[in-house]
């Protein structure tokens, strides 16, 4: 992964939409990808047309929970929040 931040693409309003709902920009997000320790898992739930991907990785001391895709070799985000679920996995896969 490029540790640029045109590595990633989103939508703006669905950023918006985001950070009223969850209070997470995209930016911020992107940096979960920098996390040494991160975690992608797949989204089984709602990956239909196109593989969706959860990464977990911790930003400002706290675990992020991302939603993307990969769209022209550009990781694209559509969804970000601080998750209790997220955290507990992470966490739980740290210890192994």
């Amino acid at each position: 992964m490029k540790d640029t931040v045109s590595s990633f693409i989103w939508d703006p309003k669905k950023e918006l939409e985001n950070v009223d709902k969850h209070r997470v920009d995209f930016l911020t997000a992107a940096k979960a990808f920098k996390d040494p320790k991160r975690k992608i898992v797949i989204d089984r739930k709602h990956s239909r047309k196109e593989p969706r991907l959860f990464c977990l990785g911790k930003v400002a001391g706290k675990i992020i929970t991302v939603r993307f895709t990969y769209r022209e070799d550009k990781i694209r985000i559509f969804g970000a929040g601080y998750w209790r679920k997220g955290v507990k996995y992470y966490e739980e896969n740290q210890r192994n």
